[in-house]
Parts: structure tokens; C-alpha cells; sequence
């Protein structure tokens, strides 16, 4: 007797949670040779709605945390991703058509790149802020603070998984949380790294990832007067002059999009191109 195999329909991560996206949509994920690997949500504008509005609810929390404590916690997201290697280079292997070493060397660099980012939680406003050098009886301090919600469109191609970690990650560090625009074509690496975010201590709505179409996703994010800030990494073949131009409405910050190998390397500039500078003044003297 032949066994019928159950097709999988995934679903959007929002809110540390699974639902469906509110318009009951969804779009064949196929393997590079053209076979049906899935069904996946096509997320809609009140997806992305709701994904800001949960979002915006964990800033506070997320934010509030210590920043050692950002770092077990992104620290834990790479154990586990460590533990799921064999099922995330299945997946690439499948979805990319590339080959097992290659799928493997693209998990490794990613789950690295968690680690790399993880070890920056404590550091990076030690390398950031400083002491400026004023005149008069006053200590001047300035240090860098999280932006708040970081609305961001994943590189569309390259490495899937590598892809959505040199999104996410850096912005975390800081204490944003995070709307993000998965890899259309594919999509399964960012949907496994849902179900590792959901089985992690990253609290719900710190990273909240839609899967769908970014043309039409993304200039609702952008338009949006809740978002603060827009990384359009993977958004070079868009229409992107437009989502600066709406962007600029609400006075968001904007990263362009970058291509080619050396798109989202590993930086310190990463981190803390969605942070806030503040300064704080503090007189000199006996207490």
C-alpha cells in the first residue's frame, strides 16, 4: 500500500506565535528543480499591520533587558540552530539546488554569524559611546539606544538562511525588534529559524517574519507611521527610490539596498545604524 504524503502549509510568525495570514492566501514553495516542497502564507498589509503592532508591544521589554542578557539569548538562538543543522541544510539543499557542502557552509557561516553578534550585545556601546571633551565643571556622556521597531526586507537571493541572519541579527542586538520580509522564492530557512525563534527565550514580537511578495508588502512597512526605521538589504529589485520616498513621511531612517558577495558583512556599523544617540549631562563637584 502506498503511503500519501501530508504537504505542509506554513504559516506566518508573528507575535511569537503561528497564524494564518489574515487573507488566506498562499504561494507553492518548489524545490529548484520545479517539484512541490509546500504551501506558504502569503502574508497581506494587515499582516503587516499586525506584525508592527506586536512588534512595537515588545520594544519596551526587549529593550529594557541587560545587554548581557541580549546576549544569552541570541547565544541560545545559535545552539539551537547548531542543534537543527541537519534539517536547515536539507532544506537549502532542496530549495537552492546547491550542494550538500555548500548548504552546510552556508549554515555554519550563519550559525557563526549569530555567535559574532551575540558576543557584541555587551560591548557595542563601550566601542560607540564616549566621554566628550567639554569646557566647565560638567561630565558629557553620550551613548548609543535602540531605534525601536526595524521594519527590514531580507536579501531575495544568495543564501536563504545567511540571508535572514545578516538582516536580523545586528538590529537585535541594539533592542529593536523586528518586522522582516523573508526570501520569497525561499522561504523555508526563514520559516525553520520561526519555529527555532518559538522554541528560543527570544520574547514574542521581538522577530515577527513574514513570508510573501516584498513588492507588496514592503511599502505598507515603509508608509507606516509606527516603524521607525527601514533596512531595504534585499530590496534592490524593487522600487526602492519609492519606499525611501514614503519612509521619509514619518522621518524613518533608511539603509539602501546592497548586492554582491560583501552584502550585510559582518560590522560594527550594522549594529549601530538603527541606534540613537543620546547625551547626557552631568555636573562635576563633592556630593
Amino acid at each position: 500500500m502506498t503511503r500519501l504524503a501530508v504537504p505542509k502549509t506554513y504559516k506566518l510568525y508573528i507575535g511569537g506565535k503561528f497564524p494564518r495570514s489574515e487573507s488566506g492566501r498562499v504561494y507553492e514553495i518548489l524545490s529548484h528543480t520545479g517539484e512541490f516542497l509546500a504551501n506558504a502564507a502569503q502574508a497581506s498589509r494587515k499582516d503587516a499591520r499586525d506584525a508592527v503592532v506586536v512588534a512595537r508591544g515588545a520594544v519596551g521589554g526587549w529593550s529594557g533587558a541587560t545587554p548581557y542578557n541580549r546576549g544569552q539569548v541570541l547565544y541560545r538562538i545559535a545552539e539551537l540552530l547548531e542543534g537543527r543543522r541537519a534539517q536547515f541544510v536539507d532544506e537549502i539543499v532542496q530549495s537552492e539546488g546547491v550542494s550538500a557542502q555548500a548548504a552546510s557552509a552556508q549554515v555554519d557561516e550563519a550559525i557563526d554569524r549569530w555567535v559574532w553578534y551575540a558576543g557584541w550585545a555587551d560591548k557595542y556601546v563601550q566601542a560607540a559611546g564616549n566621554a566628550n571633551p567639554v569646557s566647565g565643571p560638567f561630565f558629557n556622556i553620550s551613548v548609543p539606544e535602540p531605534t525601536g521597531v526595524v521594519a527590514i526586507v531580507a536579501p531575495q537571493s544568495g543564501g536563504s538562511l545567511l540571508g535572514i541572519v545578516s538582516a536580523i541579527a545586528p538590529a537585535l542586538v541594539a533592542g529593536n525588534t523586528v518586522v522582516v520580509i523573508a526570501n520569497q522564492a525561499h522561504p523555508l530557512s526563514a520559516i525553520s529559524l520561526s519555529e527555532v525563534l518559538a522554541t528560543s527565550d527570544v520574547p514574542g514580537g521581538v522577530v515577527n517574519i513574514l513570508t510573501g511578495s516584498p513588492a507588496e508588502i514592503a511599502p505598507w512597512l515603509a508608509g507606516h507611521a509606527d516603524v521607525n526605521a527601514l533596512d531595504l538589504l534585499g530590496a534592490g529589485a524593487l522600487d526602492w527610490v519609492d519606499l525611501q520616498i514614503a519612509a521619509a513621511e514619518t522621518l524613518k531612517r533608511v539603509l539602501p539596498p546592497e548586492n554582491g558577495a560583501d552584502a550585510a558583512t559582518p560590522a560594527l556599523d550594522r549594529i549601530l545604524a538603527f541606534t540613537e544617540t543620546k547625551t547626557v549631562w552631568h555636573t562635576k563637584g563633592l556630593i
